[in-house]
């Protein structure tokens, strides 16, 4: 009875309450967007498979400490290499088209994996361990020692990226993200951080700048044409695009806008959304349960990113902060990117909003970021209680 009494209390049952909680809201989410009649599959049964399969890769990842994460990070990010590399060889029979992209593989016909979900937690793994391996071989930190520290992390960041963002932007904005909040937390000094981020942010805003008032220059000396910003154009004037870009984002601020503060209610829904159980199940969430419903997703997003912060600062062990901080950032992103779409602050991106949109493949690379977190409480707690039975 006492091992099982020390079993159960190092399970972060606070984690596991909230993952509830997220099944319980995605599974009411999907069920009223499927209230529409666009769809014949029923996806709460099968969010509700992908939530069991994720509960499982929680339970294998808890299996392993985080010592043995930090040994396996390279082997799991060549691993990852390899499934990406895969989707570039691989025949249209095993790879198939979807969305002009080529980023899943086909198990049967109605399960696509995207390797891509996992290859970010895989990432996170191997920049941690980049991170901890080089502080622990420099003790004494310069602007030489942390400047090479950032060429270390840009050239493993740099395996998976190239192969994602020509398929898909919005993952590789995603991977983006993980590298800024670990290299945030790294240690690297500013001096080396700020002129960085401010020479990409003034870049970015010069081609963004271009591509609004100066399009016909990109054209002609970089080969771009007009038609590949229309993203950005119906972004931002999306009225001017109703059948083209804007058709979704103008039907997402419908939804939005008409929910009000109580919402339609769970039947309640009159406008239709495209991809409403998926990557815009926000815009439903805030049309059939209004600013309240919309708020209490939010506000539950806020405590699981809380929950997640204080175990990082809780962790004794600098490998395990640096892989809360990536997914940490992971989630964080994803979260604001997703919502950021659906109410035009952010151009539109196929990012689905974590453990609530359906799929598959983001709930099980979600569910494999979060068993690293599951693992480092559990073996946390057996080396305390190790320590005081000897």
């Amino acid at each position: 009875m006492e091992n099982r009494q020390r079993l159960a209390d190092r399970i972060d049952w606070g984690l596991l309450f909230i993952l509830v909680l997220f099944f319980i809201v995605s599974a009411i989410s999907i069920s009223s967007a499927q209230t529409s009649g666009q769809y014949a599959t029923n996806f709460v049964i099968r969010q509700g498979v992908w939530y069991i399969v994720g509960g499982v890769i929680i339970a294998c990842t808890m299996y392993f400490d985080p010592e043995q994460y930090k040994r396996m990070a390279w082997y799991t990010y060549g691993f990852g290499i390899l499934l990406l590399l895969g989707l570039i060889v691989s025949p249209e029979s095993l790879v198939p088209e979807r969305n002009g992209a080529h980023s899943w593989y086909k198990i049967t016909e109605s399960i696509l994996i995207q390797p891509s979900e996992f290859v970010k937690t895989f990432l996170i793994l191997a920049l941690a361990r980049v991170i901890t391996n080089h502080h622990e071989q420099t003790p004494v930190k310069t602007f030489q020692t942390d400047f090479k520290l950032l060429v270390k992390i840009g050239l493993t960041t740099m395996g998976p990226l190239i192969f994602i963002i020509a398929d898909d932007f919005g993952t590789a904005l995603v991977f983006i993200s993980i590298v800024t909040g670990i290299i945030l937390v790294s240690g690297i000094t500013w001096k080396l951080i700020v002129p960085i981020y401010g020479s990409i942010a003034i870049i970015g805003g010069t081609v963004f700048s271009l591509v609004l008032f100066a399009p016909n220059f990109l054209e002609k000396y970089l080969g771009l044409h007009p038609y590949q910003f229309g993203r950005i154009y119906s972004w931002l004037d999306p009225y001017n695009y109703t059948r083209e870009e804007g058709f979704h984002l103008i039907k997402s601020l419908n939804a939005v806008g008409s929910g009000q503060i109580y919402g339609k209610g769970f039947n309640g829904s009159e406008v239709y959304i495209p991809e409403a159980h998926t990557d815009f199940i926000f815009s439903g969430i805030a049309e059939r349960f209004g600013f309240v419903g919309a708020s209490v997703v939010i506000s539950l997003f806020f405590i699981l990113i809380y929950h997640l912060t204080k175990t990082a600062l809780d962790t004794k062990e600098p490998y395990n902060a640096y892989v809360c901080a990536g997914v940490i950032s992971m989630i964080t992103f994803h979260v604001f990117q997703n919502i950021g779409m659906t109410i035009q602050l952010l151009p539109i991106t196929g990012i689905p909003l974590p453990l609530i949109s359906y799929g598959g493949s983001s709930l099980m690379g979600n569910m494999l970021a979060l068993g690293l977190i599951f693992s480092m409480k559990f073996h946390h707690r057996s080396y305390m209680f190790s320590s005081d039975n000897s």
